[in-house]
């Protein structure tokens, strides 16, 4: 596009719940109109949903952003929100925890038969699987949990007042606070 629409992929349709995306056209006196358009609305027809001005829209989700992150309130929901969010997004690191246990049990089997006198070629081939197979998953489960930090409490609330100072006609600023 022409224009940054900061609104692209986070703007829906009030009406049919589709995705609003950014267009821009040339009126009459030849002056550049921007402004956000239903997809249902241009491609299908579906929609009644009229068009609606780019700047006036991108204002009015900026301020009413800004207005909402100065209510001390609003910015511990929206923590809140965010701590439970990061508990139960790892899924990886859970599952990969339940098989180190099953592998260290089986090592622990291992070496109850060895201890009973059952030592065989097969016995040590499967226990150096299993040390390996251990070793893997303490890896895997170290770089999980260097992927995803966890970010607290007093980081994100850090991180959420810095928008409440900020310049709401500053661009970079308008397109900062919308991603975030």
């Amino acid at each position: 596009a022409e224009d940054d629409y900061l609104l692209t992929t986070k703007l829906f349709c009030g009406m049919c719940g589709a995705m609003m995306f950014g267009e821009c056209g040339t009126g009459r006196n030849k002056v550049v109109h921007h402004y956000y358009k239903c997809y249902n609305a241009k491609r299908t027809h579906s929609c009644k949903k009229k068009t609606v001005r780019k700047v006036w829209l991108e204002d009015l989700v900026v301020n009413a952003t800004m207005e909402m992150l100065k209510d001390d309130q609003a910015i511990d929901a929206i923590v809140e929100m965010v701590m439970q969010l990061q508990d139960q997004e790892s899924t990886t690191l859970p599952l990969l925890e339940k098989q180190l246990k099953e592998t260290e049990t089986g090592i622990q089997n291992m070496l109850n038969a060895i201890q009973q006198g059952i030592f065989t070629a097969s016995t040590k081939q499967r226990l150096e699987e299993l040390e390996k197979q251990k070793e893997e998953l303490s890896l895997s489960m170290t770089t999980a949990e260097l992927q995803k930090p966890k970010l607290t409490r007093e980081y994100m609330e850090h991180w959420f007042s810095q928008f409440r100072y900020g310049n709401p006609n500053d661009r970079d600023f308008q397109k900062r606070l919308v991603d975030t």
